[in-house]
């Protein structure tokens, strides 16, 4: 991947639609359609286009809750490897394992980083209906730790539910960033993103970034219109370095979101770290840049 020809790398990007399926519904995750209506479902060589014609990277994965929901994810992670492997120069495979499989779980996080060249996991602590920091979860921490992988975890309120009887089942206390803070002391080698603002926990999620080196904070999902002042206020100033910018595509476009940045009260020099330098120095996509190179 040649970062110096990218304007931003989006660190949050869903993928909702299968390279296999023939027809499409057209309102996106019925989970979410009731919060931000009808949403593109893309395939990945069609995010990949969507990317690299705005000269971005973005790095993509899905949301595997089969233990709560009892259906296995729409796209699976081997397709997202394989299809993101054929579009290295824009796109960046995360994996999702519930961790509700258990002994399963592990199982098949190491066969996805060994065989399938996955960069990093995703967790939706309140769509898998677990809490981050259950004993249950670690060996599966254990080998993303292991292999020197990030893991993005979900954080505060979320669309997926709202608006339904009981929220559809989702429990919001699970993604209380605070359960974060003992991941990220038992696994201090293992980088951490908190996805989103944190609401309504956003002073917690600052204060675990603040506090422990390798944990992040990406952007997704709220216009920045919408960011609390404190957020903005430690963006700019002692977590300049740690927050990335993420959009939460489909459900917030990267154009939206960025136009709304743009009129955001960002420092100069602040503002190319959040949109891109934070996460080439995360993802290693500037070593990996000279080993091409080399």
């Amino acid at each position: 991947m040649d970062v110096s020809r990218l304007t931003a790398i989006d660190v949050h990007t869903h993928v909702l639609a299968s390279v296999t399926e023939k027809e499409r519904s057209g309102t996106g995750s019925d989970a979410l359609a009731g919060v931000f209506g009808s949403i593109p479902e893309l395939t990945v060589p069609e995010l990949a286009e969507y990317y690299r014609e705005r000269s971005m990277a973005a790095i993509v994965f899905t949301v595997d809750s089969v233990t709560r929901t009892g259906q296995e994810p729409r796209v699976t992670n081997e397709e997202i490897a394989e299809h993101a492997a054929a579009h290295p120069d824009t796109l960046i495979p995360f994996a999702s394992v519930d961790p509700g499989r258990g002994a399963a779980a592990v199982r098949t996080a190491r066969r996805l980083i060994n065989e399938h060249g996955v960069r990093g996991f995703k967790f939706h602590p309140s769509d898998q209906g677990f809490f981050p920091n259950d004993p249950a979860a670690y060996p599966l921490y254990e080998v993303i730790a292991e292999a020197g992988l990030p893991a993005l975890f979900h954080s505060g309120q979320t669309g997926v539910g709202a608006g339904r009887p009981g929220g559809g089942g989702i429990r919001l206390k699970y993604s209380n960033p605070m359960h974060l803070d003992d991941v990220a002391v038992d696994f201090p080698d293992m980088p951490i993103i908190i996805a989103h603002p944190s609401v309504p926990w956003q002073d917690e999620a600052l204060a675990v970034a603040g506090h422990k080196p390798q944990v992040y904070i990406d952007l997704s999902g709220w216009s920045p219109k919408y960011f609390p002042p404190q957020l903005v206020a430690q963006a700019n100033s002692l977590l300049k370095e740690k927050v990335l910018f993420g959009s939460d595509f489909p459900a917030l476009s990267p154009d939206r979101w960025l136009a709304d940045f743009a009129r955001l009260d960002i420092k100069d020099d602040v503002r190319p770290m959040i949109l891109k330098e934070n996460a080439v120095r995360l993802l290693g996509l500037d070593d990996s840049a000279k080993v091409a190179e080399a």
